[in-house]
């Protein structure tokens, strides 16, 4: 198994491959940049090796040992790859944390992994494992990385990255052989990240892969879609997520292509513009987020910009429907999106960060129609794919050529798919995972066999392509006895500007329902031109102006569905969906089963005839401070 001359065996692991093209390209090429106070500072592979090696060192000499468990948390950033790739040199195993986790879910983790290091990037990070460390009895030492409020704190177990850095130099010079002689003793069946699932229903998974599950994940991925050393790419996303370990690790380890880190996450959509990315890979919501920025610079157009807008959108509609009819585009509309082209989408591509787009995938969740039209309408070769954590990342792809936008593709090499006889999804390849930490007898019901159970329900079409319909848990069954996907209705109310979240019910009721939350600063711009005064998010969704809005992105909606799938009524909720009040999964997916428990009340009255519910609840703030609410919220019909 060969990519970018790279064989891929048992043998190869991460940190093997890691100083194998560290010497390829040494001072000769940048292997990453980060930008700090406006400036793009570049680390060439040898520096990339040298940071590596002496912070792998220094934990070593700190205690660390084969089969350890690191735990980092921070945005991304050279070090904290770093002290993954460090980790996984002297043995160890990888276990990232969301940076915004909740200190119970911080003490979860760190205790139910056995970590021993932690690894943190501010005084935030430093705190949450101070304050969990004596629940943790395996935990040893805290590392951090920005000194900023760090003065006064002396424990013995704190030490910043330099000064183990430092003390891993002294080691090097007592045994230089060390870190090669610690490199070589990996095996690709070795365990190298833990990796906690999101749990929308349960407490978190930890799910163990190996270097090779890794390896051939990203070795197969890049034989359909091959990426190049002078490929740029932007690692934004939370290196908690498999998502982006995939394309960092598995995929830009082999190929050696420049990974770009953000100055903060709020600017990384500014700084993937700067950079201009050939590959990227990112969950819905983004993609959502970048459609619903465009939609409101529409609105805010001028006349003549609008009318270029809907002119450049209805040629690329027209092209990106025949592409996926795979039909053949007349010389005339070629020729028409040619003006299309040069009148609005080159501009809008590179304002999006998309011009030299060359891959761009979205995974992690179901995407709409209405989405997945509108990139292809601008001419961005957007594909899906899906995957899991427990494979490594991604099974199934779109292949150039051969996008459906109501699949999710077909396998990569080396893997297979089946449907079983309930309508499960199941998949088998060298990149599945090796069980769960701790959990003997959930890996027993997920891996059967070398086949993984994906908990998903779905079919393969005619073509080949494996249609996702959704967790098997999830699908509803409306009254007439016909299964219906929830977040397929969900994902095209989503493509409204106004609505930010949707959350939709009605399995084994009478009739379907939705709880809708309004992106309030997108509606609060669209009441404060109409002069409708409100000061709160609370305040604004109850407006009777806002519930018309609201209405009629549902009716848009409704128009194209079977009269029994149709939303009939709707409540706009106080507040959106907050991962820090559990509603949502810290990759953004809705846990169904907290919320309708939290809202029971809002569900019982959208199946009543009552038009108004009060709430009496308490909302948590990402400090951990909690506001009482107390409100009336409106039900609405829909008409028709």
């Amino acid at each position: 198994m060969q990519q970018s001359g790279i064989e891929i065996t048992k043998d190869l692991t991460i940190p093997k491959l890691f100083v194998s093209q560290c010497k390829k390209y040494g001072r000769n090429k940048v292997a990453m940049r980060e930008k700090e106070f406006g400036i793009w500072i570049p680390f060439t592979w040898q520096d990339y090796y040298d940071n590596v090696k002496y912070l792998c060192l220094g934990m070593v000499s700190l205690g660390l040992k084969k089969g350890d468990k690191v735990a980092m948390i921070g945005d991304n950033r050279p070090e904290g790859l770093w002290a993954e790739m460090a980790a996984m040199c002297a043995g160890g195993i990888g276990v990232w944390l969301f940076q915004d986790c909740m200190m119970d879910e911080v003490k979860y983790i760190i205790d139910h992994s056995d970590t021993t290091f932690f690894v943190g990037e501010t005084q935030e990070e430093v705190d949450k494992a101070l304050a969990i460390k004596d629940s943790c009895p395996k935990l040893k030492w805290i590392i951090w990385d920005d000194p900023k409020g760090m003065r006064n704190y002396k424990q013995d177990f704190l030490m910043s990255i330099k000064k183990v850095q430092e003390k891993g130099k002294e080691l090097d010079k007592k045994q230089p052989d060390l870190f090669e002689k610690l490199v070589s003793q990996g095996h690709g069946d070795d365990i190298c990240l833990l990796f906690y699932t999101s749990g929308t229903t349960s407490l978190p998974k930890g799910a163990l892969l190996s270097h090779w599950n890794m390896l051939t994940m990203g070795h197969n991925l890049m034989s359909v879609d091959p990426c190049y050393d002078t490929d740029d790419f932007v690692s934004y996303l939370p290196f908690a997520w498999i998502g982006e370990q995939m394309m960092s690790i598995s995929c830009g380890l082999q190929i050696g292509y420049t990974l770009n880190f953000p100055e903060e996450p709020g600017t990384a959509r500014e700084n993937i513009r700067e950079i201009g990315p050939h590959v990227m890979f990112a969950p819905p919501r983004l993609y959502e987020g970048m459609t619903r920025q465009v939609q409101v610079k529409y609105i805010d157009s001028t006349w003549i910009k609008k009318k270029a807008y809907e002119f450049a959108t209805w040629v690329g509609y027209r092209v990106a429907n025949l592409s996926f009819e795979g039909k053949k585009v007349s010389p005339g509309m070629r020729i028409l999106n040619w003006i299309a082209y040069l009148v609005m989408q080159k501009k809008l591509k590179d304002h999006l960060g998309m011009s030299r787009l060359r891959h761009c995938y979205t995974g992690g969740a179901a995407m709409g129609p209405d989405h997945f039209r509108f990139f292809h309408a601008l001419g961005v070769n957007l594909k899906q794919i899906y995957g899991q954590t427990e494979i490594a990342g991604i099974s199934i792809v779109h292949r150039d050529g051969g996008v459906k936008f109501d699949t999710v593709g077909t396998p990569i090499p080396e893997t297979e798919v089946r449907i079983t006889d309930e309508g499960e999804i199941i998949t088998r390849s060298p990149s599945v995972f090796q069980g769960y930490y701790k959990n003997d007898e959930a890996t027993a019901k997920t891996l059967v066999n070398g086949w993984l159970y994906s908990g998903d329900r779905g079919f393969i079409d005619e073509d080949g392509h494996l249609v996702v319909f959704d967790r098997s848990k999830d699908v509803m069954t409306l009254r007439d006895g016909r299964p219906f996907s929830p977040q397929y209705l969900e994902t095209r109310l989503k493509f409204s500007p106004y609505i930010q979240e949707a959350w939709v019910v009605g399995d084994k009721r009478d009739y379907v329902t939705a709880v809708m939350c309004i992106d309030y600063s997108v509606v609060g711009k669209w009441a404060d031109e109409r002069k409708i005064n409100y000061t709160s998010y609370q305040e604004l969704s109850q407006k009777p102006q806002v519930y018309d809005l609201v209405q009629k992105q549902i009716e848009e909606a409704n128009r194209d569905l079977p009269e029994v799938a149709r939303i009939h009524k709707f409540v706009n909720l106080y507040k959106a969906f907050d991962a820090d009040d559990e509603e949502l999964t810290r990759t953004s997916k809705l846990r169904r089963a907290f919320v309708e428990n939290r809202y029971k009340d809002i569900l019982a009255a959208l199946y009543s005839n009552n038009e108004m519910v009060h709430m009496d609840t308490t909302i948590t703030y990402e400090d951990g401070r909690e506001q009482r609410i107390k409100t009336d919220l409106a039900i609405r019909k829909v008409k028709g």
